[in-house]
């Protein structure tokens, strides 16, 4: 076998066996709407799609929005991220003070759990404030229709 031919069977390979790690990840599940707790004349909502557990790198993304009246009171939306290898980590927040804006939050690698968090936060005093928080597990969408 030539030089030429090696090289393309296993250029062949390679491309191959990235297609369905890249089609899982671009697979994406509707989550559904994730709202900041009640006690508030506004609130913040999130309409929110995640990608499989089984992605490298974890996505939460969708619209953020902010519906609330006052004055320096925005939406916010934030992950954290349990690590399959151990531990946590938080996402950057997101926010907007506008009707609505698209977001997309990552993890640094495969997770086994996924907290999203979604609050009205004061832009005067820098604080998110009336917050709710949707748990994520794979069990509970595996049976999920796709």
């Amino acid at each position: 076998m030539g030089k030429q031919h090696v090289i393309g069977a296993v250029l062949a390979f390679v491309i191959g066996a990235g297609v369905p790690a890249q089609a899982e990840a671009a697979a994406r599940i509707h989550w559904g709407p994730v709202q900041s707790s009640a006690g508030h004349s506004g609130y913040a909502k999130a309409d929110v799609w995640i990608t499989g557990f089984s992605a490298e790198t974890f996505a939460v993304s969708g619209k953020l929005y902010d519906r609330d009246k006052h004055r320096g009171h925005c939406a916010y939306v934030r992950a954290r991220f349990h690590y399959t290898g151990g531990g946590t980590g938080w996402s950057r927040p997101s926010s907007t003070c506008s009707a609505k804006k698209s977001f997309r939050l990552t993890s640094d690698g495969e997770i086994n759990r996924v907290d999203v968090k979604v609050c009205l936060f004061h832009t005067g005093q820098r604080k998110a404030f009336q917050c709710h928080v949707d748990v994520i597990k794979p069990e509970i969408i595996a049976n999920w229709p796709q």
